[in-house]
């Protein structure tokens, strides 16, 4: 099993539920986080005053799939989440030794 989390722009939520509900996945976790990477902030004006934002806001999903699954999840991410812009975001994927469904106590790929 991996672990896939994708750090997307706000306004491409929809468009990459929707892909990866197109793509089979049946559940995710999505976080509003803050940072930066090759586009180091931004500046803002407010009235007439210039100033950087740091951190800029984008969203995390996290999904946990079987690894037959993956390639599948990054294509859909990856299309999705795209604008051609600096700032797009990034897609990681790591291993996940086990998962247990509370409710009912299935385990690994049954619980996902």
């Amino acid at each position: 099993m991996k672990k896939v989390e994708a750090i997307i722009r706000p306004f491409k939520l929809e468009d990459v539920k929707l892909a990866l509900v197109n793509a089979g996945i049946v559940g995710m976790t999505v976080s509003e986080v803050r940072g930066f990477g090759r586009q180091k902030g931004q500046v803002e004006r407010y009235r007439g005053s210039e100033f950087t934002v740091e951190f800029l806001q984008k969203l995390k999903i996290e999904v946990v799939v079987d690894d037959e699954q993956v390639g599948n999840v990054l294509q859909a991410i990856g299309e999705a989440a795209k604008t051609g812009e600096i700032g797009d975001g990034k897609i990681f994927v790591g291993p996940v030794e086990s998962v247990v469904r509370i409710r009912t106590g299935d385990k690994d790929s049954s619980a996902l």
